[in-house]
């Protein structure tokens, strides 16, 4: 099925004249949002505009906290009309909202100012009478605003596909087709969200606006494909992307699902390292996929993992999901775990080796006299059975437990 873009959209001199009709026979303000409720066309309004609807007419969306206010009434779910109730505080008058749907489809919000939270008879009437033409409208809007375009998730997952002679068809129709440069540089960024309450069609409309920005920037050109699980954001650039401007790339596109999605949908962001251009983007979108596995395992990193920032555990996240058990744990650690006192060696085994093997700057972080890391260092020795002298030992007592760490974030993910 072909990709349908969902940025904000301005409606159609057609559309316009339909919510100007139902609003001069109301005399009340009409909108038509998308389902984001983000404006798409607005009426003059008679006397009865709120400062939500100024903001909407001015910045083309009302602020985050208003958005969130109306989609946690559910009317993205909505089958029928129903009253939104106002906030003072947001500065939100009641409003009567009728979803515009299309065989079960979501196309729209048609917004009816109400401040006193009721309508008579003959206006609800009135509305239902107009509903029909407006969604046809608005579905002929899109359609039309998506003609010549590409089929991007099939040609993305082409892209990123195992075999070089379909990705090189898909790298020269990408350029053929004019939507990306031939820039040397590419990273892709995965986004991923768990099962949610919202509905899947909402899901990936809400992937589409949260990405939707970074398809053009002062320092990249990309494309964009979306489904109810998730979204991948392909970027090509002529300078390497800096790691701090992908980071806050990351954070905006969060706090923008954070808006339009609920909790459930508890959303990670994977971000590939940058490769030789369109040629080689698969290579970072693999590599975005572990990092998005690192988000989703390991608290600490908030939602947002980095291929280049992920050091030993890119190389144990690559370990399939039903082979990451507590059987991977090297005998010698397991013995050093079920020894009385484990806790104390195993606090210092790690500090040993995240400071190199150093003993002062062990000591130092450890707040201990030499004498008795010594003696600690002895007593792993002797448990272990290892050489705390030899690399190939550290390096197995390391990995053993980056392991661990990995299954116990593993262990205290929520269940979603």
């Amino acid at each position: 099925m072909a990709e349908r873009r969902q940025r904000v959209r301005v409606g159609s001199d057609a559309l316009q004249e339909l919510i100007e009709e139902l609003a001069v026979r109301l005399q009340r303000s009409v909108v038509v949002d998308d389902p984001l409720v983000r404006l798409i066309c607005s009426s003059q309004h008679f006397g009865d505009a709120d400062p939500v609807r100024i903001r909407g007419l001015l910045q083309g969306r009302a602020d985050d906290v208003a958005i969130r206010y109306v989609l946690d009434q559910g009317v993205a779910r909505w089958h029928k009309p129903g009253f939104v109730p106002g906030r003072d505080e947001l500065g939100l008058l009641t409003r009567y909202c009728v979803p515009l749907r299309e065989r079960g489809e979501l196309l729209g919000l048609l917004m009816v100012i109400a401040p006193q939270g009721s309508l008579t008879h003959e206006e609800t009437d009135t509305i239902a009478r107009a509903a029909p033409a407006i969604t046809a409208q608005l579905r002929a809007d899109q359609l039309s605003s998506d003609t010549g375009e590409l089929d991007m998730q099939q040609t993305l997952d082409i892209l990123f596909g195992t075999s070089e002679g379909a990705r090189t068809a898909a790298r020269q129709q990408i350029l053929d087709s004019g939507m990306l440069p031939d820039d040397p540089h590419a990273v892709v960024t995965v986004v991923q969200v768990s099962r949610s309450s919202e509905p899947p069609g909402q899901v990936e409309i809400a992937l589409r606006a949260a990405l939707d920005p970074f398809l053009r920037t002062r320092s990249a050109s990309g494309l964009l494909s979306a489904t109810a699980d998730g979204a991948v954001l392909l970027q090509v650039s002529s300078k390497p992307l800096p790691a701090l401007e992908l980071a806050d790339q990351a954070t905006a596109v969060r706090e923008a699902l954070t808006t339009y999605l609920d909790a459930s949908a508890a959303p990670v962001l994977g971000i590939g390292g940058t490769h030789d251009g369109l040629a080689d983007a698969w290579t970072s979108r693999a590599q975005a996929l572990v990092a998005a596995r690192a988000a989703r395992r390991l608290p600490h990193l908030k939602g947002v993992g980095a291929w280049e920032s992920l050091g030993e555990l890119a190389v144990l996240l690559q370990v399939p999901e039903h082979a990451l058990t507590p059987s991977l744990l090297p005998t010698p650690l397991r013995l050093l775990l079920d020894s009385p006192g484990s806790q104390r060696l195993m606090d210092t085994l790690r500090c040993f080796l995240e400071h190199a093997g150093s003993i002062p700057r062990t000591t130092e972080a450890l707040q201990i006299h030499r004498t008795s890391l010594y003696y600690r260092l002895r007593q792993i020795q002797e448990i272990t059975g290892l050489d705390l002298d030899s690399g190939g030992d550290r390096l197995v007592l390391h990995l053993g437990l980056r392991t661990r760490d990995l299954l116990q974030a593993q262990a205290a993910e929520p269940a979603v």
